[in-house]
């Protein structure tokens, strides 16, 4: 017994001899070591902290959660929803009468249409860059008063230049209104919740689209029973722009650039809310451009399999977005019941982005669920083309269920916030994702001809078991802080894809 308890004695130094050793044996990775001088902004949440204990329980962050959503959630939703609105309000201003007041002809109107992406394409690339560089949300609540400021002047457009100029302006503000809920969305949830709040914010599309279609509807039978000073397209152009305006005024009052200046948390909350993001490896934002970001960003395969799903699947976009209320009368219907009768669309988009953004969460998968929504809108687009022209009810229900084909773009636009990291990368990948978006847009106008989307197989799994041989090698050591180093998601090993 004396000699087991002497051996046991004598080998303690041994061991922790051994450990001291095994721990020099241990280092941070170089490309995560040299970036520790040009750390993330959350690392400010923690200045002042040091040794400090900051607890995160399953309670505390429900609770976050749930203040969070409150204070974010109404505005993201109710501004993307006037971001859909005011894009399309072209759509009813098309059986409205304004082709004739400015005497559009030939193909004017397709290239009306399309004018909004060039403007969009133009600006985007240059958005993301001031997204990152300026503070997130008062650069945001500038471009929503701007478009909105620029949607009213249709209302006051004499001729086809004119309009052409509305509409190219309009694509340069709300350029930034997508990447920028993105990321948004990236730095204040985790990875687990991002999914299921894009689909929300983004479902908010078809809710315009419901809004949208009965307000125009109002304004037509309103305006045709009772008269009016102005034409009712005019009336429609106004009525968007102005609210657009006082709602980006709102935006601007209430919405914070990240954690840091939350006026609705404590100074606790704000560092326990930056804490909760800690397990997405991202962090919530770095002002300084990149170069070696940028060249990641163009040599990722990922980020032209997201290009070229974004090209492809928005021409039948851009042709059914700004055709809907002329399809509807191709099918047989008038000009205002083309307006009541296109809201149903709307519904079903709220419903099919909501439950597959959900799904994908709870299922970690976002990619095969939201390929439903794909299927439902191959299925609306073959009813439209191969019922007869009598079957007016059926080509109704096919254009129905095509308005569910947004759920992948919008699955492939969260796994974007989730997926990529490193602040310079993430607004590139952005950036190049929305200009194939509006390449797509501006061919659908002119051809107006649905395609089949591709099927895209995420590599995400291989570069996880990759990581995880690489964070189990004996010689690898996490730096401290690690998350906060605005490493890219392939620089950083501890950074897991979700599929």
């Amino acid at each position: 017994m004396a000699d087991e308890e002497k051996m046991g004695h004598t080998s303690t130094p041994d061991m922790e001899k051994e450990a001291v050793q095994h721990d020099r044996r241990r280092s941070v990775p170089e490309k995560v070591a040299k970036h520790a001088n040009d750390a993330d902004e959350a690392l400010r949440a923690f200045a002042g902290h040091e040794g400090e204990m900051l607890e995160l329980d399953a309670s505390t962050s429900k609770r976050l959660l749930k203040r969070i959503d409150l204070h974010l959630m109404p505005l993201l939703c109710v501004i993307y929803g006037l971001n859909y609105l005011d894009k399309t309000t072209l759509s009813y201003a098309s059986v409205m009468g304004i082709k004739k007041d400015i005497n559009l002809v030939g193909d004017d109107y397709q290239w009306l249409s399309s004018m909004f992406y060039f403007g969009y394409l133009a600006w985007e690339y240059p958005t993301n860059r001031l997204l990152q560089r300026l503070p997130l949300a008062k650069y945001s609540s500038f471009c929503m008063i701007m478009w909105g400021l620029v949607l009213c002047c249709m209302a006051g457009v004499k001729n086809y230049s004119g309009a052409l100029a509305v509409r190219f302006f309009l694509g340069v503000f709300e350029a930034a209104v997508t990447p920028g809920f993105a990321l948004f969305t990236s730095q204040w949830y985790t990875k687990k919740e991002q999914g299921t709040r894009v689909g929300i914010w983004f479902s908010f599309n078809g809710w315009a689209q419901v809004f949208g279609g009965f307000v125009a509807y109002g304004i037509a039978k309103g305006t045709r029973l009772h008269g009016s000073t102005i034409a009712p397209w005019k009336i429609v152009f106004l009525v968007t722009g102005l609210l657009t305006i006082v709602i980006g005024a709102l935006f601007l009052i209430f919405m914070p650039d990240n954690q840091l200046n939350a006026r609705w948390l404590n100074p606790l909350d704000r560092r326990l809310a930056v804490e909760r993001v800690r397990v997405n490896q991202q962090g919530i934002g770095n002002k300084h451009f990149k170069p070696y970001q940028l060249k990641e960003a163009l040599l990722d395969p990922l980020t032209w399999a997201f290009a070229f799903y974004a090209l492809t699947a928005d021409i039948p976009n851009g042709g059914i977005s700004n055709f809907f209320s002329q399809l509807i009368v191709s099918f047989g219907y008038s000009s205002e019941q083309s307006l009541i009768y296109g809201t149903p669309g709307g519904a079903v988009e709220v419903v099919s982005l909501v439950v597959c953004g959900y799904l994908g969460d709870r299922f970690s998968n976002r990619l095969l669920i939201s390929s439903s929504g794909l299927l439902l809108a191959i299925l609306g687009m073959v009813l439209i083309v191969a019922l007869p022209l009598s079957n007016n009810v059926g080509r109704l229900i096919g254009y129905y269920l095509t308005q569910a084909s947004p759920t992948m773009f919008v699955a492939l636009l969260s796994l974007i916030a989730t997926n990529v990291a490193g602040y310079t990368k993430k607004t590139t990948v952005a950036a190049i994702y929305l200009i194939s978006y509006c390449a797509g847009n501006i061919i659908g106008p002119q051809t107006f001809r649905p395609k089949d989307a591709p099927r895209y197989v995420p590599a995400g799994r291989h570069q996880n078991n990759k990581k995880a041989a690489f964070r189990a090698r004996p010689d690898y050591l996490k730096h401290e802080n690690q998350e906060w180093l605005d490493l890219t998601d392939r620089e950083n090993p501890e950074f897991v894809y979700s599929l």
